[in-house]
């Protein structure tokens, strides 16, 4: 088996004439990626979650005859008008990378739970563990290698983009890839970590301080300004996109943790 990486989330596995490419972003001039879409013939796609920035560029791909898998959570979202919307409005924002050959492409297996996958000689388990950072999170495992490919659910060395996810479903998850025998995490975003149990605890970490401080807040009624300038994020605010994304986080995490206690 052999493994090459191709920017942003992006790995080919290699087995003989057979390959599976993990979360290919490879749109038109990705500045991320080492090859274009042109470049990489893959047998199998498996994708992770349904965010544009791991699914833009499919058509590449399908076009040529990759058999695409995903969840079928993600079926939703991709009919959706967002997802329209959202692909139009990239194809400006993030031009060139995003243009007008790309497409919300559907997939050729919709699996509903976890799947055995055997591509060349290899077995890959791949493991459905949403809802948690969208409904329809899976991760990648190959036990030979024991290196674990975890999309999204992982953020190595910054903080995660919580979103409208479920954090507490989340931590729930990364419960279940501490149990993994990982060596090697391949994060949806930052390096590759030959640390993976460091790195999977760190962002299960946050997400658990996130619902205890904003949680204890919307259950005394608190309001969320107060309590977030109360809060002590000491451990977390020299981490990448800190201040970009942890206020935002907070409140996602306040509003849904009133939802909960109610």
């Amino acid at each position: 088996m052999e493994i090459r990486y191709h920017g942003h989330s992006c790995f080919e596995l290699i087995d003989g004439e057979t390959t599976l490419l993990v979360d290919p972003f490879l749109s038109p001039n990705n500045p991320k990626a080492d090859k274009t879409a042109e470049e990489v013939n893959p047998t199998h796609i498996a994708l992770t979650h349904g965010h544009a920035d791991h699914i833009y560029g499919l058509q590449a791909f399908k076009k040529k005859g990759a058999r695409i898998i995903a969840h079928r959570s993600a079926l939703e979202y991709l009919n959706s008008e967002t997802a329209r919307q959202r692909l139009e409005t990239s194809r400006t924002e993030l031009a060139p990378w995003v243009d007008g050959e790309t497409r919300l492409v559907i997939a050729d297996e919709w699996i509903d739970g976890d799947k055995t996958l055997t591509v060349g000689g290899t077995q890959f388990l791949i493991r459905h563990v949403g809802p948690s950072h969208t409904p329809e999170d899976l991760v990648v495992y190959l036990p030979k290698e024991k290196v674990l490919f975890a999309g999204d659910l992982v953020f190595r060395n910054r903080i995660p983009f919580v979103g409208q996810a479920d954090s507490g479903r989340w931590i729930q998850a990364l419960d279940v890839l501490l149990k993994f025998d990982a060596t090697t995490i391949v994060p949806g975003h930052g390096p590759l970590s030959g640390e993976a149990r460091k790195d999977m605890q760190q962002t299960r970490d946050y997400l658990v301080y996130l619902r205890a401080t904003m949680g204890e807040a919307a259950r005394n009624l608190e309001p969320f300004e107060e309590a977030y300038q109360a809060a002590d994020w000491s451990r977390f605010e020299k981490l990448p996109l800190f201040r970009v994304a942890n206020r935002m986080n907070a409140y996602n995490t306040y509003l849904l943790m009133e939802h909960e206690s109610k």
